[in-house]
């Protein structure tokens, strides 16, 4: 391996550990706010959110005001935020949705909303951007985010993958999406890294082509 490719390296997880550090910063800064009644110690974390809120930005080239108000909106006790995908197969090959915003791909799914059951939750979503219904047979997967070769992010993500069936509905776009194909595992089309990377796809397959027990962190 070339010096070149080590520093390159390198360079990848420095920002990965930045972007964790902001994580972290932000989460204090917002559970302290949360529970502090002292005036000096509500200074203190505001002190620190912004802090958090200006090492993030710097990492993702967005701007402070913006990501601090953001910051601002997040309100209780810091947790991840969780993320619902879906693994759909049909005739050995994996439904895909193509992205709107970054015109890549990703299995179908989105963000858990409050009251939904997670089941609920990622069957909402594939109804939504693919107009397909399902039945939920199995969670496969819970993944951190920042662990899997995601690109660093604001926020700390755990990501839900479950395998799902096909009841009924029929394909169809979403506002959100360009395109939905059935793709063979072994030739998947360009992944939106932000949403999907290739180890939690084959790492899923794996699990229900061998009826493994499901993976977590």
């Amino acid at each position: 391996m070339s010096s070149d490719n080590i520093n390159d390296r390198n360079t990848i997880t420095d920002e990965t550990s930045l972007a964790a550090i902001g994580q972290k910063l932000q989460a204090l800064a917002q559970t302290g706010l949360t529970y502090t009644k002292d005036r000096y110690d509500i200074e203190r974390y505001q002190e620190l959110r912004d802090i958090a809120a200006q090492l993030l930005a710097r990492q993702f080239s967005m701007n402070k005001a913006t990501l601090l108000e953001q910051s601002k909106l997040q309100l209780g006790y810091a947790t991840p935020k969780v993320d619902t995908r879906a693994i759909i197969l049909r005739k050995g090959k994996i439904l895909m949705v193509r992205e709107a915003d970054d015109k890549l791909w990703s299995l179908p799914g989105g963000w858990a909303d409050v009251g939904d059951s997670p089941s609920e939750g990622v069957s909402r979503e594939v109804v939504e951007e693919t107009g397909l219904i399902v039945s939920v047979e199995k969670l496969l997967g819970v993944w951190d985010r920042n662990q899997h070769g995601h690109p660093p992010y604001p926020w700390h993500v755990y990501k839900l993958i479950f395998h799902c069936r096909e009841l009924g509905g029929e394909l169809r776009l979403s506002e959100d999406s360009l395109e939905l194909d059935f793709f063979d595992p072994q030739n998947l089309p360009p992944l939106s890294l932000t949403r999907i990377v290739p180890i939690e796809i084959a790492t899923s397959l794996d699990i229900i082509d061998n009826n493994k027990s499901t993976w977590f962190d």
